[in-house]
């Protein structure tokens, strides 16, 4: 019993784990495309 009960505790570290690793890409894509976005007018 108990080693269900870890079992499942470490399956949701680990999804919580990829939860924030992709908002963190998210976070990382929005600011890279305002970057571009806001690069654009100063190369053309």
């Amino acid at each position: 019993m108990q080693n269900n009960r870890r079992a499942r505790a470490i399956a949701i570290a680990k999804t919580e784990d990829s939860a924030k690793l992709f908002r963190f890409r998210l976070l990382m894509i929005a600011i890279g495309a305002t970057a571009a976005l806001l690069a654009v007018p100063v190369l053309f």
